[in-house]
């Protein structure tokens, strides 16, 4: 499956929309990118190192965040293109994959494991 980048981030942005408001308005100091393909040093993160590699959080997440926590650069969670169109057949998988890779990002920004999220369909 391809899509175009603008179509590809366009279906990010629908992906960020669809979170329910409650986390919207709790989200702080973070910024949503997409990339082609995650670096060999983003890989290299991979928990479970197998399969692709389809979205990366790096920052701190907030139960993690002190009253310390300031002046620092946005929390960033990146989603990867390549990745989900080796995976997704058609456009609507990649639609909903790309959906479950945002909420899983999200879900470590608001201190959930890969388990965690896992055992939970993300």
């Amino acid at each position: 499956m391809h899509m175009s980048e603008p179509e590809f981030e366009r279906t990010v942005t629908e992906a960020v929309r669809s979170v329910p408001e409650r986390f919207k308005k709790a989200l702080s100091n973070i910024a949503i990118t997409v990339a082609d393909e995650p670096t060999d040093s983003e890989y290299v993160s991979m928990t479970h190192g197998d399969g692709e590699l389809l979205g990366l959080y790096q920052g701190t997440p907030i139960t993690q965040r002190t009253t310390g926590y300031a002046g620092v650069l946005p929390d960033r969670i990146t989603i990867f293109k390549g990745p989900h169109e080796r995976i997704c057949a058609t456009h609507a998988q990649m639609i909903e994959q790309i959906r479950k890779t945002v909420l899983h990002e999200l879900g470590h920004y608001f201190g959930f494991d890969d388990k965690y999220l896992h055992s939970h369909g993300y």
